[in-house]
Order: structure tokens, then sequence, then C-alpha cells
């Protein structure tokens, strides 16, 4: 029984921290980032994706249209 409550919660807390991590298009020019459903991420030459927390820590702001 301890195995399997062991085993539950380490897959509890991975599918957490999964879900908590999201991906973006973040441009380090303008130190902007959006969802990569925005038009402006799509047509973006030098954006790279790059997860969300990561964005925020270099100074990114999230777009305007899209909401980051």
């Amino acid at each position: 029984m301890k195995k399997f409550l062991l085993t539950f919660i380490s897959a509890l807390i991975l599918s957490t921290t999964a879900a908590l991590a999201e991906t973006v298009v973040f441009n380090p020019n303008s130190k902007i980032y959006h969802n990569t459903s925005c038009h402006s991420a799509q047509i973006c030459k030098v954006c790279i994706k790059i997860d969300k927390q990561e964005a925020i820590k270099r100074g990114g702001r999230p777009c305007k249209k899209c909401g980051g």
C-alpha cells in the first residue's frame, strides 16, 4: 500500500509540474512572448520557442493581441 501511495503521489506531482509548463514563442529583440497560435508569432523571423517562465525571466512581456 505504501509503495502504491508513493507512486501515485509521484505521478500526481509530475503531471502537475508538466501542466504548469507552457511553451510560448519569444522574440528576444522585443522581449514579447506569444501563444504558439498567435499570428505575430507565426510571422516572426527571430522568435524561439521556450517555456513561459523562461521568457518572463528574460524580461519578456505578453503580446497585447494574444496575451502570451
